[in-house]
């Protein structure tokens, strides 16, 4: 293992690597991930990071947390991204961690912008998006031959944390299969849209919380009864929303259920 780490692009102080944790599992991490997190100077970490991964650091790493949740107190986008610019500029190795991709919903666009125009150098350390790992979790698969040729990946909130203004109708009749990040709050919203622009109202859904850890729940419902359903399941966000045929494919394909769940991570 150290051969194949010696070979990675070293940690540069004074550099920033935007780096993408996965959707919660530990063996899902990338090696460019171990090698950033035993490396690191400051690890800038999000709330979906869980504990396990924060120590992989090293003893003289220092822990900032700039999480983002929904609905509570959280560090404004522009502080964090100008955070990191402070430290690169001390001559740090900096690790700006995130749950999932930082590219996907993830803003990390955002602050590799902000590096740009510092001059700060980066890399951008590509994560599994929970859209793709937690979908493989939960014995679903985001394409399958006889079921879709195409998949939407949507967010379920804008930056003002309403309803996102997105051609619904183009969306409910174009995408077999849609997964909806941070939808949980306007689930009955966005399932009533769908179904009034033309997705049956006994389409099959998915509500996937705590993906791919120990804790990970699967709601099977259907698009109008979802809203329901998970009200009286209570099942809370952070959670991942699959619309599609290819929902119906998880009782078969359910295999984390069947082989036992992993101890580690938390979402």
């Amino acid at each position: 293992m150290d051969r194949i780490l010696n070979k990675i692009s070293p940690f540069e102080p004074g550099s920033v690597w935007l780096l993408g944790a996965g959707p919660g599992d530990l063996g899902l991490l990338t090696l460019y991930a171990i090698e950033g997190l035993r490396q690191a100077d400051v690890l800038v970490y999000d709330a979906l990071v869980s504990k396990e991964i924060l120590e992989l650091t090293s003893p003289t790493c220092v822990l900032e947390y700039a999480g983002k949740r929904g609905g509570k107190p959280s560090a404004k986008q522009n502080d964090i991204s100008d955070r990191l610019v402070t430290l690169a500029k001390e001559g740090k190795k900096v690790l700006r961690l995130k749950g999932g991709d930082p590219y996907i919903f993830g803003r990390g666009g955002e602050e590799a912008l902000t590096l740009k125009a510092n001059n700060i150098p980066f890399r951008v350390i590509p994560g599994i998006s929970s859209g793709v790992g937690g979908l493989a979790y939960a014995g679903i698969p985001l394409t399958h031959r006889t079921k879709n040729s195409a998949a939407t990946f949507l967010t379920g909130h804008d930056a003002n944390g309403d309803v996102p203004s997105v051609n619904w109708e183009h969306i409910a009749k174009g995408s077999p299969v849609i997964v909806i990040y941070m939808g949980m709050k306007h689930i009955r919203t966005i399932t009533k849209k769908l179904i009034g622009f033309g997705r049956r109202a006994d389409e099959p859904v998915a509500v996937i919380a705590n993906a791919t850890l120990s804790n990970q729940q699967v709601l099977i419902s259907t698009l109008k009864n979802a809203g329901d359903d998970v009200e009286a399941s209570g099942i809370k966000p952070p959670a991942l929303i699959v619309i599609g045929d290819v929902v119906d494919l998880h009782e078969q394909l359910d295999w984390f259920t069947s082989q036992g769940k992993p101890s580690n991570g938390s979402n």
